[in-house]
């Protein structure tokens, strides 16, 4: 048995680590939000460009995201071990993949970008759509790059450094947005390209500032220095890092997958209704960011505790981390309940655009328990190696349940948007109910 003393403490721990990456997810997010309100305010229509490509950009770039996961993982297990020089060895192959991960999937985007016109999307919004996905795929290397280098130094426990350059990029994307959509400062007025500049160049200064920190700083320079004589690129290390990378980037590209098929699939109904969706997508994505910090502190932790074998530690980080996310969900829930009618505002003033919006924040504010538990449990079982069967249970609940549920509902059923929103609700819950056993039983006999 596992007394509330002891869960309360493993929570407490599992925050203090999370604590500092949540932070830095939730500037990473509001990077995004600080687009879409800026952009939102000069039309409408722009807005749903720009949601239009995001649900295309955001499939491959969760692919890539979901490799650097590995970084983390090999090092916290290498940590646990006191390894410094396998640490260094996972920093310098985890890198080199990243790295032509990121060039791949940006020149896919530039090849493929001519897809916006075949999505059945409005015509307008199509157009206006391409030179801004075009500067966005060439971010998309910079950003996974610093996420290598960000998933390398949470790795070690040090989360406090990515937060803080996250954290300063907030200022300058909002500055660099102010001067490039709105042409101040004798800038020429770029509107909706202007937003991509502005993350661009954000996300490759943050990039180029924290590769200089653990090049530089004492307490990384010692791991750099443990194995730097040695790196060389390892056809096994690669194998084991894409063991864990590839699962783990299929798992968030099926989920995020589901939902940029789902604005696809609004975006056929029409503009208004795309960005309404893109609107309550925002609010739901960004409480999100906290799940998603949550499960990389228990990840962490699990690795750590799995690279000693200490599999009675792990059930413990686990349960706590079931409850701290549970709690979360529920307060989410009600935050959305209770203020639907005011977030949309922050967005946009459309009459329309805005009263739909409040309507899917109350779809949005269902599914909050469940895609709180459904993030910490895969980060959990991925913490402890366990990422094939989930993979599977993510596809079938998402792919196979989920979205063609949302689709009949919205399509067949004259539902609209809020169909396609019930569908999520029925995806996350399954996704939920099936890690959560899932990881339960991988410690049955403790």
């Amino acid at each position: 048995m596992y007394g509330l003393g002891l869960l309360r403490n493993e929570a407490g721990k599992t925050l203090k680590l999370a604590g500092p990456i949540i932070l830095g997810e939730l500037a990473q997010m509001a990077l995004s939000l600080i687009d879409t309100a800026m952009v939102g305010s000069v039309s409408y229509k722009q807005l749903a460009a720009a949601a239009l490509v995001m649900s295309v950009v955001n499939i491959p770039f969760v692919f890539g995201i979901g490799l650097t996961m590995s970084v983390s993982q090999m090092v916290a297990m290498a940590h646990g071990r006191n390894d410094a020089q396998k640490v260094s060895h996972y920093l310098y192959n985890g890198f080199l993949l990243c790295a032509v991960a990121a060039i791949i999937i940006s020149i896919g985007l530039e090849c493929s970008k001519s897809i916006l016109f075949h999505l059945k999307q409005d015509p307008e919004v199509a157009e206006m759509a391409i030179p801004f996905l075009r500067i966005i795929g060439i971010s998309i290397i910079p950003m996974i790059l610093f996420m290598t280098l960000k998933q390398f130094t949470d790795g070690l426990e040090y989360t406090r450094t990515a937060m803080t350059l996250s954290l300063i990029a907030l200022p300058l994307n909002a500055f660099l947005n102010w001067l490039f959509i709105f042409g101040n400062w004798g800038f020429p007025r770029l509107e909706l390209v202007g937003a991509a500049w502005g993350t661009l160049i954000t996300r490759t200064l943050i990039f180029i500032a924290l590769a200089i920190i653990i090049f530089k700083h004492k307490t990384f320079r010692r791991y750099i220095a443990a194995g730097r004589a040695n790196w060389k690129f390892s056809w096994s290390t690669i194998k084991e890092l894409l063991g864990i990378g590839i699962p783990s980037s299929l798992q968030a590209g099926m989920e995020v997958g589901v939902f940029a098929v789902s604005a696809i699939l609004v975006g056929t109904i029409g503009a208004v209704e795309q960005a309404a969706h893109q609107i309550a997508m925002n609010c739901a994505a960004f409480t999100f960011m906290v799940s998603m910090g949550l499960a990389q502190g228990g990840a962490i932790r699990v690795s750590n505790a799995y690279g000693r074998n200490d599999w009675k530690h792990i059930l413990t980080i686990g349960k706590s981390s079931m409850l701290t996310a549970l709690a979360y969900g529920i307060l989410c829930f009600i935050v959305f309940i209770s203020f639907n009618n005011f977030l949309p505002r922050i967005f946009n003033d459309n009459i329309a655009v805005v009263t739909l919006a409040s309507y899917l924040l109350i779809f949005a504010a269902i599914f909050q328990i469940s895609d709180a538990t459904q993030a910490v449990g895969v980060g959990l079982l991925r913490g402890a190696k366990d990422v094939k069967v989930p993979t599977l249970l993510v596809g079938i609940a998402y792919w196979a349940v989920g979205l063609p549920i949302g689709y009949l509902l919205a399509f067949h059923f004259d539902m609209g948007a809020p169909g396609i929103w019930t569908g999520l609700i029925i995806g996350l819950s399954l996704v939920s109910i099936f890690l959560t056993i899932r990881f339960l039983k991988l410690n049955r006999n403790l």
